[in-house]
């Protein structure tokens, strides 16, 4: 027999609003539709950065980033993937492409051109990472 919880809102035992809900790596969710279930662990991004050149605006999952020349960088993983097998959706725009050149369990290496093909650093860069942590 299933069962079935209903809540407006799950605090810590002290009462204080804290969570601390944990979710094993089975865990699905329903589409809006509710005809497909999805993996939920396998649908987050395991690590993301906004970086203004080569400077980090704000990122999660990301323990630092080396210049290492004009539209190269690489960001370096606070926790590593599993395997070097993941996905890195990449920002693009009219002026600057941009592609990942590498990957690494610690990390990747990120590029940057402009739309003459040469290396050229970008205002705007945002990359997420999708897999498997270790």
């Amino acid at each position: 027999m299933s069962s079935q919880l209903n809540v407006d809102t799950i605090v810590d035992k002290a009462g204080s609003g804290g969570t601390n809900v944990k979710i094993g790596n089975t865990s699905t969710y329903v589409s809006d539709g509710g005809a497909t279930t999805q993996n939920t662990v396998q649908g987050i991004a395991k690590a993301w950065i906004n970086i203004d050149t080569s400077t980090v605006r704000d990122s999660f999952n990301n323990s630092s980033i080396t210049d290492n020349s004009v539209g190269n960088n690489t960001n370096t993983l606070a926790n590593n993937m599993s395997t070097a097998f993941y996905s890195v959706p990449s920002s693009a725009n009219a002026v600057h492409f941009s592609n990942i050149e590498s990957y690494a369990t610690t990390g990747y290496r990120h590029r940057t051109n402009n739309s003459s093909a040469s290396a050229a650093d970008r205002a705007d860069n945002v990359n997420a990472v999708f897999g498997d942590l270790a």
